[in-house]
């Protein structure tokens, strides 16, 4: 059974000052999205595709096949402004890509089962890719989505604040998703200080780990004909996979399960996030967790 984990690694890395999807976190300067490769096919996944922008479709795709046990299938795509449903067409400028959806659909003639979707700059732990891949195997899942949930409070960065997708969850079902812009604690208080909206720490959140049915490409084709109508979405609005797997839920087109991660996440929104994700990388390292070099005798 092909097992497909996608990774979006096409962002412009604006609040970080630079491409941190390729930066160095690693003990032997590895990239951070290696841990997740290497977690994901150490858990069963056989198919790696990363989205990305177009000047780097060579060099990741140079980077990792080397790197890569043989079983595992590679595809790199570009995440370009062209590319867009049929009868639409784009000729203006922008400065950023189209979004979280559409860097997904990017994806669609490489992808034709269930699959999973992670950010390519965070870190998400074994356990999220084990409980992923039980859940893709699992056939009552076939048409189904999930979300890996983490908990709010160990997801808040030190240096400033940050976007969550707050979830609002009915045993093991997802009800929605809000995105909070701007959450940080201060002085112990943790809140979205644009709402004002106040929470305990313990809410469980969204860090955009998603398994999703392949029905998910034409959902979001869906959108974005709709989307690309509106002059002032076309100049600088992005359209998000939240927002789509919102409207999954609100039209109840599929079922959404809630799935406890049980791992460690850390992320680097900040220049200044990296010296702890380095640090925790190389404790892991030191503890066993992970070989250094990463790909070391992996076959």
């Amino acid at each position: 059974m092909e097992k497909t984990l996608l990774l979006m690694a096409a962002g412009r890395g604006s609040r970080y000052g630079k491409l941190k999807q390729f930066d160095g976190f690693g003990p032997t300067e590895e990239f951070l999205m290696e841990f997740s490769i290497y977690d994901a096919i150490k858990s069963g996944f056989n198919h790696i595709v990363m989205i990305t922008q177009k000047d780097n479709v060579d060099f990741l795709r140079d980077y990792l096949s080397p790197r890569l046990p043989k079983h595992v299938k590679l595809d790199v795509v570009a995440q370009v402004l062209e590319d867009l449903p049929e009868g639409a067409s784009f000729t203006g400028e922008r400065p950023k890509p189209w979004g979280t959806a559409h860097a997904v659909w990017a994806a669609r003639n490489v992808i034709s089962n269930p699959f999973a979707v992670i950010n390519a700059d965070d870190y998400y732990g074994k356990s999220a890719f084990k409980y992923a891949g039980q859940f893709i195997e699992n056939p009552d899942n076939r048409d189904a989505y999930g979300l890996m949930a983490y908990t709010l409070k160990d997801t808040l960065s030190q240096h400033g604040s940050v976007s969550r997708g707050v979830c609002q969850v009915e045993g093991n079902r997802l009800i929605s998703v809000k995105e909070r812009t701007k959450i940080e604690e201060k002085d112990g208080v943790i809140k979205d200080w644009d709402s004002g909206i106040g929470f305990t720490g313990n809410e469980a959140v969204s860090m955009n780990f998603w398994v999703c049915s392949p029905s998910l490409f034409q959902n979001i084709e869906n959108d974005l004909k709709v989307f690309l109508k509106n002059e002032d979405n076309v100049k600088n609005s992005e359209i998000y996979l939240p927002f789509i797997i919102q409207e999954i839920i609100a039209n109840d087109s599929a079922k959404v399960f809630v799935i406890p991660s049980d791992s460690k996440w850390f992320g680097v929104t900040y220049k200044s996030d990296k010296e702890i994700a380095v640090d925790e990388l190389k404790g892991m390292t030191d503890n066993g967790e992970y070989p250094t070099p990463l790909w070391t005798n992996f076959k």
